[in-house]
C-alpha cells in the first residue's frame, strides 16, 4: 500500500497510507471510526474500470501515523484536503462510511470546489441529531474510556461489531478485526480511537447549530445510502439528514445494519457507481 507524506500547516509531515486503483474520474474512499482502507476493497473493485479509486488510512488509524493530536472533523478534512493536493487531484466525488461521511461533508462544506459529489453510507452527518448509546457514551468518560480500550481482546470486539451487522457473517467480522490487528491495537492507536471517539461530542453537539446552518449551503449532489436496522447511526438520523440537504438522494435498504457496503456489496456498489460515475449497462 503506498504511502505518501503530506507538506504544509496542521498536517505537515503527517505519513498517510492509502490505496489506489483503476483510471478515470477520482473517487476517494474515507472510513469510519476504527475503520481501515482496505475495507473498501468490494467497493474499489467495482469502480475502478471506469474511475481513479483512492482508499484512505485517515490519520491515527490503519498504517497511517498515530500523532497525539485533536481528532476533530477539521483536522481529518485538512488531511484529505493535503491527500488531494500532494496527489495532484484538482476535484474528486466523496464517499464515507459512518464518521467517514463526516469527514467528506466537512471537507465539502470548507473546500466545495474541489469536491464533485458525496456519497454517505451509514453516514453520520453533522448538524443533525445524534443521541451515542450508552456503549459509546462509556467510552467518553476519563479513565474509564481508557481502561476499556486496554480490555479490548479480538473475541469481544467481533461480538460487539457483530451487533452492528443485521446478520452478521462471520468471515467480514473476522477480517474487520484481524486485518493488521497486532499494529491497530498499538497504544497510540488506542489514544487516537478514544480522541476521535471523544471529540464527536464537540463536533456533534457543541457545533451542532453551525453545521446545520453551513450545509443548508451545501450545493452538491449528496447520495445517502442507509440500513433501515442501522442501531449506530438509526435510520431517524438519514431522515432528518435528507430534509436538510438540497440535492440529496436516499437509498434505504431492508435487512440491513451499520454495514450497508459490506452487507449489501452489489446493490450498494451499483448505486454508487451510478451516482459517482454514470449509468452502466446491466450486469
Amino acid at each position: 500500500m503506498p504511502e505518501l507524506s503530506l507538506r504544509g500547516g496542521e498536517v505537515d509531515g503527517l505519513s498517510l497510507h492509502y490505496m489506489v486503483a483503476g483510471r478515470g474520474p477520482a473517487v476517494v474512499l474515507l472510513h469510519g471510526l476504527g475503520g481501515f482502507a482496505e475495507s473498501w476493497r468490494d467497493t474499489m473493485d467495482r469502480l475502478s474500470p471506469r474511475a481513479t479509486v483512492f482508499a484512505l488510512d485517515l490519520p491515527g488509524f490503519g498504517r497511517s501515523a498515530k500523532p497525539r493530536t485533536t481528532y476533530s472533523l477539521t483536522y481529518f478534512a485538512r488531511a484529505v484536503h493535503g491527500f488531494l493536493d500532494a496527489m495532484g487531484i484538482a476535484q474528486a466525488s466523496l464517499v464515507g462510511h459512518s464518521l467517514g461521511a463526516a469527514v467528506g461533508v466537512t471537507y465539502a462544506l470548507t473546500h466545495p470546489a474541489r469536491v464533485d459529489r458525496v456519497a454517505c453510507v451509514a453516514g453520520l452527518v453533522p448538524g443533525f441529531s445524534f443521541r451515542p448509546s450508552w456503549r459509546q457514551r462509556m467510552i467518553l468518560l476519563p479513565v474509564l474510556g481508557e481502561a476499556v480500550s486496554l480490555c479490548g481482546r479480538p473475541s469481544l470486539i467481533k461480538a460487539v461489531l457483530a451487533r452492528c451487522f443485521h446478520k452478521p457473517r462471520r468471515s467480514v467480522v473476522d477480517f474487520l478485526v484481524d486485518h493488521d490487528y497486532a499494529l491497530r491495537a498499538t497504544p497510540a492507536a488506542r489514544a487516537a480511537w478514544l480522541a476521535a471517539a471523544r471529540h464527536m461530542r464537540t463536533d456533534f453537539v457543541a457545533r451542532r447549530a453551525d453545521y446545520r446552518r453551513a450545509i443548508g449551503s451545501l450545493d452538491l449532489p449528496v447520495l445517502l445510502v442507509h440500513g433501515r436496522q442501522d442501531h449506530a447511526v438509526p435510520a431517524v438520523h438519514a431522515s432528518e439528514v435528507a430534509t436538510g440537504l438540497p440535492r440529496v438522494t436516499v437509498r434505504w435498504l431492508d435487512a440491513c445494519g451499520h454495514f450497508p457496503h459490506l452487507e449489501h456489496p452489489r446493490t450498494v456498489n451499483a448505486w454508487l457507481e451510478e451516482f459517482l460515475i454514470g449509468r452502466t449497462a446491466a450486469r
